[in-house]
């Protein structure tokens, strides 16, 4: 089904790929008459025209990028907004969309969701942006409805911030990185690699968007072929595919932990402009005659079958075929997967979901950004018309991405022949994509056609013992599952005619319920502010040495945002730092808030000039131990902190609170051998953390060590990218390597001055 080239590749005319060998360029020459190096060809990218369109450095290697549009939901854009606030911000300099789609049930908390939408409204009217309000439209798809423009460039704060398949480059960050271009600052990154998805053929009837998708992850994820990289879908393929199935592909690029995304634009996406009153947004795009790519992924559209990730990520990928037909293998495995993932705190099964050699799932999930287009749920309710969901534990709900999707679904009849199998249509909301909405019963195993399946995406919580998975798979499938009443059933193997109708946008919900400034900020406008959003507390400058406690160590292959600071329950507090960073590592290390805040509490007291050791005795037998060798070390010449090593952290999700609650609570740096994304790390940058690398299998330190690095500040001022440090290990001091990697100036002044509000309260 995939295909990886294992070097670079030309594209020639969009159609005929020549991979790099030692007669690449005669070939070259003699397909199209003129020799063309690889840096001159890389130029005729549609990632290279669209960065060059957007950069303000002058240097194509050095990117310096503004973005056209910006937009966040309600679980990030108040922070986002009082960062800006704090840093001088008097309104947006770009149009600027508050959606609200992941607290939008207000249901967990009092008031503190409804308090967090006024406070997204209110500064919506006084710094002029557009207010999206709960139950409208996911941020994702609103953005694709209404915003997104050919050539154009938005940044979002969630990272499946993805319109490639409209021609718009998008990227999803953490809040910190909103916040620079709030402040008219730029966000500035080296010119990434970019890899061709070479699309050709047509998908077989039955295969949607999600079976494309997770074939392209299943092949590209564990190797990091796209890590950090643009995915570029080219080739004669594309043009068999609706914008819809497109956007369905595309919005699923963020698991390949790749950069972003562009796709080749033709009639279909011109159409999907028109279609939604915006003709004037679509523009054409292509890659040049001769264009060269850092890696080619060869996709066969017309050899997909329909796929499942299995628990517990994206791409831990099978054919149903292949699942079915060797079950308990393929279950006893994630099984033992799972022994890692779920640290053995539960006794997690799925081997006891095979019923008379059939696998039963309990929980079909089509929603959001992913699975809510209208095509998916189109195609789903055909498979289920006139059927029956039964009625016993199988159950199946549906949520249109947006308003007027769901409009037309009523219009056109779709939405009555779904209701009437017994499945549940909800309004647009995020809520089972991270934990809150429609989570299953102890030891259940829902598929959804929703972007991720990390542990306790679905809701459980392994502290307390409860437990479900979640697998992902396409609408079509989900559909024919329920049809045989929870029984796996791949949408190839059964007999239904599509009647694929056509799709009529209707605006006139927005224009009843949205607001919009039109980009008009209205200074009189009081901001109203609810009891649990709190300001973000005062936070010092990086110190000329370090003291750091290790107080977590995580040793699993990768380490998910969620595992850092869960999602679900805890969206209610992402307005409140100090609440929130209460629940810190809570479902991976439950041991870690109580030490970070040992540690910090010594750090209070040295900032208030008293004896850090009385706070914290076992400190002070570590400092005479530092002392022996750095005798003139006062504690006014060090900070005491916290750390945390892992593997590989940050797959997942752009949550900035993976980082700032570390850093609400002490948090001066992370330790690991790679990092899963770049947006983690610059998280962790923007919060004034050092992102440190140490890329040895065996550890000089262990979980309750203390870590000395002298003159960190000077290292960092003067671009150090090796930085020594100690251990303490009795009464020795044990030296080792730290690296530090590569980092802009601005990047290490906001180090040094401790975070990015800090970094503009200087500027």
């Amino acid at each position: 089904m995939i295909k990886l080239s294992e070097g670079g590749a030309f594209l020639l005319n969009g159609t005929e790929v020549v991979e790099c060998n030692q007669d690449t360029d005669s070939i070259i020459k003699a397909k199209t008459g003129k020799t063309i190096s690889k840096e001159e060809a890389a130029r005729n990218t549609m990632a290279y025209s669209i960065l060059e369109s957007h950069n303000t450095s002058g240097n194509m290697e050095k990117l310096m990028i503004k973005f056209d549009k910006l937009t966040s939901h309600d679980i990030t854009f108040v922070g986002i907004i009082q960062t800006a606030r704090a840093s001088g911000l008097e309104k947006f300099p770009i149009p600027y969309v508050l959606t609200n789609c992941h607290n939008s049930l207000c249901a967990v908390g009092g008031t503190i969701n409804e308090d967090d939408h006024m406070f997204g409204l209110t500064c919506a009217k006084r710094y002029g942006g557009v207010y999206v309000p709960p139950h409208q439209a996911v941020i994702h798809q609103f953005a694709r409805e209404m915003l997104a423009g050919g050539g154009k460039m938005i940044l979002g704060s969630d990272s499946h911030t993805r319109y490639g398949a409209l021609g718009t480059m998008a990227m999803g960050e953490g809040g910190p990185e909103l916040v620079k271009q709030l402040l008219e600052q730029t966000y500035d990154i080296n010119m990434p690699g970019v890899v061709g998805i070479y699309m050709t053929g047509e998908p077989a009837k039955g295969v949607g968007p999600q079976d494309v998708a997770l074939a392209i992850i299943g092949a590209v994820f564990g190797n990091g072929y796209v890590k950090n990289k643009v995915m570029e879908f080219v080739g004669p393929g594309v043009s068999n595919l609706s914008a819809d199935f497109r956007i369905g592909v595309d919005v699923m690029t963020t698991e390949t932990t790749c950069l972003s995304s562009i796709w080749r634009t033709d009639d279909k996406i011109k159409e999907f402009y028109d279609i939604h009153g915006r003709s004037e947004d679509y523009k054409e795009l292509n890659p040049g005659d001769v264009a060269y790519y850092d890696g080619m992924v060869y996709v066969d559209l017309s050899s997909i079958k329909p796929m499942i990730a299995m628990p517990f990520h994206p791409s831990n990928t099978y054919t149903i075929e292949e699942l079915n037909a060797n079950l308990t293998d393929i279950l006893h495995d994630v099984e033992k997967k799972a022994l890692v993932s779920l640290d053995g705190k539960v006794d997690f099964k799925l081997t006891d979901k095979i019923i008379d050699g059939k696998l039963y799932v309990e929980q079909g999930i089509i929603a959001g950004c992913a699975g809510g287009g209208f095509e998916n749920i189109c195609d789903a309710a055909d498979i289920l018309k006139g059927k029956s969901i039964g009625s016993d534990e199988f159950t199946l709900s549906v949520y249109p991405a947006s308003t007027p999707i769901y409009m037309e679904l009523a219009r056109n009849g779709k939405l009555a022949d779904l209701i009437a199998t017994g499945a549940i249509v909800k309004t647009a909301f995020c809520g089972p994509c991270f934990g809150a909405g429609d989570t299953p019963s102890n030891n259940a195993f829902s598929i959804r056609h929703s972007t991720r399946n990390f542990p306790n995406r679905e809701g459980s919580k392994l502290q307390n013992g409860q437990i479900a998975s979640v697998a992902l798979m396409d609408a079509r499938s989900i559909a024919a599952t329920a049809a045989n009443k929870g029984f796996l059933t791949a949408a190839t193997d059964i007999d239904v005619e599509y009647t694929s109708p056509k799709y009529h946008f209707d605006s006139s919900i927005y224009a009843n319920r949205v607001f919009d400034s039109k980009g008009v900020a209205d200074p009189n406008v009081e901001i109203k502010f609810g009891p649990n959003i709190k300001d973000w507390p005062k936070m010092s400058a990086l110190t000329d040495n370090l003291v750091l406690k290790v107080v977590s160590e995580i040793h699993d292959p990768v380490t998910t945002t969620d595992e850092l600071i869960p999602s679900g329950e805890t969206s209610s507090y992402r307005s409140n730092p100090l609440g929130l960073a209460e629940f810190t590592l809570s479902r991976k290390d439950p041991e870690y808030v109580g030490l970070a805040k040992e540690i910090q509490r010594a750090e209070n007291a040295r900032l208030k000039d008293e004896c850090p050791c009385s706070e914290l005795p076992e400190l002070g037998e570590a400092m005479k131990v530092i002392k022996s060798k750095f005798t003139e070390l006062h504690h006014n010449q060090f900070g005491i902190g916290s750390t945390i090593y892992a593997v590989k952290p940050g797959d997942g999700s752009a949550r900035e609170q993976a980082a700032s609650c570390q850093k609400v609570l002490g948090g001066w740096a992370n330790i690991a051998k790679e990092y899963a994304t770049k947006r983690y790390r610059s998280n962790l940058i923007n919060w004034g953390m050092l992102p440190f690398i140490y890329e040895e299998d065996e550890l000089p330190f262990t979980k309750g060590d203390y870590i000395f690095i002298p003159d960190i500040a000077d290292a960092v001022r003067n671009k150090l990218t090796d930085i020594k440090a100690y251990v303490v290990k009795g009464q020795e001091l044990k030296e080792f390597t730290l690296k530090l990697g590569e980092l802009t100036d601005d990047e290490r002044d906001i180090i040094l001055k401790g975070c990015l509000i800090n970094y503009n309260k200087k500027q």
